[in-house]
């Protein structure tokens, strides 16, 4: 998976949201920094090449979907944050967010019923 720009990330959370639109209603749903309608497009299109959206063509507009879902791509992303920012260590990770007060004892105990019990939810 080819990494994202903060913009793409955006717009593909929009596109997740929305699971199909048309460029028009993807522009509708950026509330700050609202980017030219041709540079969205672009942005949009750039997506369709890297492999994370599709279209359906009606005439000369287009509709795009996410082909990368949402799951897919958090664990991709997750893995190398862990991998360049942790050495790879999931221990690492978590201790940076329990020094940062981040993750409160009690959900730590739950991610531990989660690992020790796993068939349950």
């Amino acid at each position: 998976m080819q990494k994202l720009t903060n913009k793409e990330e955006e717009i593909m959370h929009i596109l997740w949201k929305l699971k199909k639109a048309f460029v028009k209603e993807v522009q509708a749903e950026i509330t700050e920094d609202q980017p030219h309608y041709n540079t969205l497009s672009t942005i949009v299109r750039n997506l369709e090449e890297k492999g994370y959206v599709a279209h359906n063509a009606f005439g000369n507009t287009h509709q795009y979907y996410p082909i990368v879902s949402i799951e897919d791509y958090r664990k991709g992303f997750m893995s190398t944050a862990i991998d360049n920012y942790f050495n790879s260590s999931y221990k690492s990770m978590v201790s940076f967010f329990a020094k940062e007060e981040k993750i409160s004892a009690d959900e730590l105990r739950e991610i531990l019923n989660m690992i020790e019990n796993p068939k349950e939810k």
